[in-house]
């Protein structure tokens, strides 16, 4: 009997304890003493932590490093795939843009035939301005056809063979094209160069030259067509104790950049051989 009030006793002691406890720790009394109390066991915690941290980073990064490596090396290979087809989508893009503007030169003069080729390979020669193309005799090609482009005058066919054709540019030096200028009925000579540089010869010294005077095509001589744009004078050379005067003419083709042409193959270049005096027996 006397047992039980003592255990009575020792509860309601332990309750007031607790109780005790609890309300210091709501009034921050005991703050002081429990950070005291946790503040090894926190270290202790951060530094397994850290631990922890150390040793997966030093197992898992061998294996991230590859996997860096590889998706980088497959990064790259997907950026020069992409660049090589920028480049062929350019390069499609070029052509196409050629083509249309030849298309667009042959729709504007409709009383020409036109045979289109791509060029395929150019003179190895310093002195000699020529370039090759892909179509030859099987496609109607003949000696002596003018080639133009999309913006003036490329030259005529020089030799041809059943498949290709070899066409001499009107800046070689063996090229001769009878001209006009625009703003006048002069006829005078193109030749070409070793340099590449077209000049104007046998120019009358009572013609006024001007830099910007367009060139074209006389039509004299039966070579080529008349009215082909060539390009413009940029430069003039009059010595007035001279019988004619001189200048130097800028080609409105980009010869070096000469992909694709047109042949004018409904026309028939005159040959006109000099008459040698008959021969009296």
């Amino acid at each position: 009997m006397k047992t039980t009030p003592a255990r009575t006793w020792q509860t309601i002691a332990i309750v007031l304890i607790v109780v005790g406890v609890f309300l210091l720790a709501i009034s921050g009394y005991l703050a002081p003493a429990l950070k005291g109390a946790l503040d090894p066991l926190v270290s202790v915690q951060q530094w397994l932590s850290s631990r922890y941290l150390a040793v997966a980073e030093f197992l898992t990064v061998p294996r991230d490093v590859a996997s860096l490596r590889q998706r980088n090396a497959e990064l790259e290979e997907q950026n020069a795939r992409l660049e090589a087809q920028i480049i062929d989508l350019q390069s499609q893009l070029r052509e196409a843009d050629v083509l249309y503007a030849l298309l667009d030169f042959a729709r504007s003069r409709p009383e020409n035939v036109y045979k289109a080729a791509a060029v395929i390979g150019r003179d190895p020669s310093p002195f000699l301005h020529y370039v090759i193309i892909d179509r030859g005799s099987d496609d109607g090609l003949r000696y002596g056809m003018p080639v133009v482009t999309a913006q003036g005058l490329v030259g005529r066919i020089a030799a041809v063979t059943s498949s290709a054709a070899r066409v001499q540019l009107i800046t070689d030096p063996g090229s001769i094209v009878n001209v006009r200028l625009k703003n006048g009925q002069s006829e005078v000579q193109l030749v070409g160069s070793i340099t590449g540089d077209l000049t104007l010869e046998m120019v009358p010294q009572d013609i006024t030259l001007a830099a910007g005077d367009l060139v074209l095509t006389s039509g004299i001589g039966g070579t080529f067509p008349a009215d082909i744009l060539i390009g413009q004078v940029i430069s003039t050379r009059k010595i007035e104790t001279d019988i004619f005067q001189t200048a130097t003419v800028q080609s409105a083709v980009d010869f070096t950049n000469l992909r694709a042409v047109l042949v004018i193959t409904n026309f028939r270049p005159v040959e006109i051989t000099p008459l040698l005096p008959t021969q009296i027996p």
